[in-house]
C-alpha cells in the first residue's frame, strides 16, 4: 500500500489520498464506526458525489483504512524492536526482539485504540464494521503476524524451540498479545493504574518468550 500522510491538512491534488487521510483521522478519533464516506468528503471539502467517484461506498473506504491501520501497527512493532538494545548472545538478542515486537503491538493498541480497532474490523456488506470472522487465515497485509512468526523462526534456528511447532507458536504469540490488548482497551484491565498495567504487560511478554523455550 502506498504511504499516506494523515493530519488535518488534506491536499486535493490527490482526492482519493485526501479522503483516505480524512478517514484515517476519523478512525483515530473514534474507531471504525466513525469512518463514513460522507463525513470524509465533508472534511476534505468536496461533495459526496465526488467522493463516490473514488470509493464505491463505506465498505471500500473502511477496508482501505483497515489496511493502513495494520501497516501502522506493524510499523510500531518494528520501531519498538529497533529501540531494543542488542546482546552478545544471539539467543538473548532474538528473545529480546520477540518481546520488543510484542511490546510494540500492545503499545500501539493502548496509544491508538481507534486505529487498533479499525485494523481488525471486518466491514459487513452494508459497510458497517463487524468482528473478524473466526477461522480466517491472516491476510497478506497483516505484517504484524509475519513479524511475530519471523521472530519465532529466528529463535527456532538458534535451537531454542522445535521447528515443527513454529506455525502454532506464531498463532499463540499473536493470540497472547491481541487478547491482552483487548483486555487493556475494553476489558477489566482498562481500569488498572499505569504501574500495574505495565507489570501485566511485561509479565505477559515474559510468558510469551519463556513459552518458546518449552515448545
Amino acid at each position: 500500500m502506498a504511504a499516506i500522510s494523515g493530519g488535518k491538512n488534506y491536499h486535493h491534488g490527490d482526492l482519493r489520498n485526501a479522503l483516505i487521510c480524512a478517514a484515517v483521522d476519523l478512525a483515530t478519533e473514534g474507531g471504525p464506526e466513525r469512518v463514513v464516506l460522507r463525513e470524509a468528503a465533508r472534511r476534505v471539502g468536496v461533495s459526496p458525489t465526488a467522493a463516490y467517484r473514488h470509493f464505491e461506498g463505506r465498505g471500500e473506504l473502511l477496508r482501505t483504512v483497515r489496511t493502513h491501520a495494520r501497516c501502522l501497527l506493524a510499523d510500531a512493532m518494528e520501531q519498538a524492536a529497533g529501540r531494543e538494545p542488542g546482546a552478545d548472545d544471539p539467543a538473548l538478542a532474538a528473545e529480546r526482539r520477540l518481546a520488543a515486537l510484542c511490546r510494540g503491538y500492545v503499545g500501539f493498541a493502548v496509544d491508538q485504540p481507534g486505529l487498533y480497532r479499525a485494523a481488525f474490523c471486518a466491514p459487513r456488506p452494508d459497510g458497517t464494521p463487524g468482528p473478524m470472522p473466526e477461522g480466517r487465515a491472516p491476510e497478506p497485509e497483516v505484517r504484524a503476524f509475519t513479524l511475530l512468526r519471523d521472530a519465532l523462526e529466528g529463535l527456532a534456528r538458534l535451537g531454542t524451540s522445535r521447528p515443527v511447532v513454529r506455525p502454532a507458536a506464531g498463532a499463540a504469540a499473536w493470540s497472547a498479545v491481541h487478547g491482552l490488548s483487548l483486555l487493556l482497551l475494553e476489558g477489566p484491565f482498562r481500569r488498572l493504574p499505569a504501574q500495574r498495567r505495565n507489570a501485566v504487560v511485561e509479565t505477559t511478554l515474559a510468558m510469551v518468550v519463556s513459552g518458546t523455550r518449552a515448545l
